[in-house]
């Protein structure tokens, strides 16, 4: 992977997060204290005039206690035939399984952050955190959006300015 200036960076955005997913890593590579899953839902773009990545995750979810410790996170792609490593990394919870021994990824160190990228990855986008909320129901606009969840594990969205983005040919412009 090569670094990609934010705007030289170009990805199909609906396909990338819908189709494809993306793996959310959060915590400290150096200090063996970090946890990633499988992401499908979130958005790339611009807030206070910063390259910005926002990433939802679930307070029952494992990845959570890092995403509230550490100040980083990163979003990795990969190519197609790791597809099943993505299915297991976001059906198996870190609690209960060793996700690097399941999964066959290498994590490795991040250029910017301390959360690690991966090496089979094809994109790694680098972020600090800048801003967290919850989702709240009472503003759901389309109340079929309720469905997505049982009991009350609603997500918390997490903001993070992109700091550094490496990645192949196919995500230059």
């Amino acid at each position: 992977m090569n670094e990609i200036k934010v705007e030289d960076f170009s990805v199909r955005i609906f396909r990338q997060w819908n189709d494809e997913w993306l793996l959310l890593s959060s915590g400290d590579f150096k200090a063996g204290q970090y946890n990633f899953m499988t992401v499908a839902w979130g958005s790339l773009g611009v807030m206070w005039g910063k390259p910005v990545a926002m990433a939802v995750v679930r307070p029952s979810r494992h990845t959570y206690k890092f995403m509230e410790k550490y100040d980083s996170f990163t979003l990795c792609a990969f190519p197609p035939e790791h597809k099943k490593a993505l299915t297991v990394c976001g059906t198996k919870s870190g609690r209960d399984v060793d996700k690097v021994k399941v999964s066959g990824f290498t994590p490795t160190e991040s250029l910017a952050v301390s959360s690690p990228i991966f090496r089979e990855a094809e994109l790694a986008i680098e972020c600090s955190k800048i801003y967290f909320d919850d989702f709240k129901p009472k503003n759901f606009m389309d109340i079929g959006i309720e469905d997505n969840y049982s009991g009350s594990d609603y997500h918390r969205m997490y903001l993070g300015e992109v700091l550094k983005i490496q990645g192949t040919d196919k995500y230059i412009v």
